[in-house]
């Protein structure tokens, strides 16, 4: 393990917890994986809002989309075997398809690239109006045209991976769920997986929709069942689960359960999102993005009440997944947040002797900063940003419990001094930045009730 990664895992857990607080989400799981080893799991807020059910590692969540980077391992580890080539024609293997479908190769299902529709002409599954595609209604938008001709453009399509969902159960003359959670899901030692909803048995997270327009989150079961776009969009698994998986797709992980050739074609970029701002590329079941030592390939996903993403860092050897339980859950903010202070810890290093009382979370009427040490100094984090480091002053610790601010923005303090204030029992309780004091939360709620009286007094 990198020696700067226990005190950044630290960190991350706080600034998640804030995080969930201040932006009043129901709940977010995150875990993250250092090689193929799960070093951090947490879980902060409830399960279920209307029950109060706290949310804690154990519960599952539908990941959604994610379940593409599972059927595009199982489309592989088929080619290593033999059983299909990506290059065959799709038409090969389930018929009733419209000829300019059926014509469109493996790869391009894979890859995103086949152009069919996304949803079929009526998406309404996804709005909670009606249950996913069954098999013959998936055949039936399948019979249709395509949008585009094939290899044209990326164009994503749940459609087009449920098909190869058939494809795989044409080869293995097996249900998907049977087969992928027999040949991918167990050999990767994944115990808290399932292909979908009615296989689960674990504790289950709730889904929640925003607070507009009634003012108010609702609970949405989620339990709905996959049916034919299980392979697109069916899986449940914890935070732990989902980052010990992906940790094989790397192609540095020492261990997968497939060969080094095929997570290099997983995960390279086949396809830009050229109308996008973003810079993602699509691969083989798998997106992308990011440039030198801190790219980054993994997936996302939206199922109704929940919003997930995860992340593989392979220069890094970490993979990073956050899961979150709301329709408009910050599961993409948040694990660009992780990835940004994973960053800057790589950076700033441990915190060492000198530093490492310089640390905490301290609260004036503003709201809360967080003092947090690192080898040589002490940044000054914003808990409230998605990117707690954005222009963070710097102290340089001078003496015990003194220090001075030495990197700020104009707007700040530079060149003032910084303190620590301790009890007599040597316990820190405040911290002086330049001329102003920051004090505990429970403190600061005691001086805001005396000065200004409780909530509706």
């Amino acid at each position: 393990m990198k020696p700067w990664l226990p005190a950044a895992l630290d960190y991350i857990g706080s600034w998640l917890a804030f995080q969930r607080r201040h932006h009043e989400q129901p709940g977010c799981a995150v875990a993250v994986a250092s090689g193929g080893k799960v070093v951090l799991e947490a879980a902060f807020g409830k399960a279920d809002l209307s029950s109060g059910e706290a949310l804690t590692p154990r519960h599952g969540f539908r990941i959604a989309s994610h379940s593409k980077s599972f059927t595009a391992a199982g489309l592989l580890r088929l080619a290593e075997a033999g059983h299909l080539r990506l290059d065959d024609k799709v038409g090969a293997y389930v018929p009733g398809l419209h000829e300019d479908v059926a014509k469109v190769t493996l790869t391009q299902l894979v890859s995103n690239s086949a152009g069919l529709v996304r949803d079929g002409a009526d998406s309404s599954q996804f709005f909670d109006r009606r249950p996913y595609r069954r098999r013959d209604e998936l055949l039936a938008d399948l019979a249709q045209p395509p949008v585009y001709p094939a290899a044209q453009r990326l164009k994503y399509s749940n459609h087009g991976f449920a098909l190869l969902g058939l494809v795989i159960e044409a080869v293995t003359g097996e249900a998907y769920p049977d087969w992928i959670l027999r040949e991918i899901v167990i050999p990767a030692g994944l115990r808290e997986t399932q292909p979908d909803i009615g296989l689960w048995t674990g504790p289950m997270a709730k889904g929640h929709s925003g607070t507009q327009p009634l003012g108010r989150r609702v609970v949405i079961p989620a339990d709905n069942p996959g049916n034919a776009m299980t392979a697109a969009a069916g899986f449940v698994a914890t935070a732990a689960d989902v980052a010990r998986y992906f940790a094989q797709l790397s192609p540095r992980a020492e261990a997968s359960i497939l060969s080094p050739l095929s997570r290099r074609e997983m995960t390279r970029r086949l396809w830009p999102d050229s109308e996008s701002s973003l810079g993602r590329h699509y691969g083989l079941g798998t997106i992308s993005g990011g440039e030198g030592d801190w790219h980054w390939v993994g997936h996302s996903g939206g199922f109704q009440g929940f919003i997930t993403r995860t992340v593989i860092l392979p220069e890094q050897d970490l993979t990073v997944s956050v899961l979150t339980n709301a329709i408009d859950g910050l599961a993409h903010p948040w694990l660009d947040g992780v990835v940004h202070i994973l960053k800057t810890f790589s950076g700033h290093g441990a915190p060492s002797e000198v530093t490492r009382d310089w640390a905490g979370r301290w609260w004036t009427i503003w709201g809360a900063g967080d003092l947090v040490p690192g080898e040589s100094k002490v940044l000054c984090a914003n808990p409230a940003l998605f990117t707690p480091f954005l222009d963070a002053p710097e102290i340089t610790v001078e003496a015990p419990d003194h220090g001075r601010i030495v990197r700020a923005s104009a707007f700040h303090s530079p060149g003032e001094p910084a303190r620590l204030v301790r009890d007599g029992a040597g316990k820190v309780t405040s911290v002086w930045l330049g001329g102003g004091e920051a004090i505990g939360e429970d403190a600061l709620r005691a001086e805001m009730v005396e000065r200004y009286g409780r909530a509706g007094n």
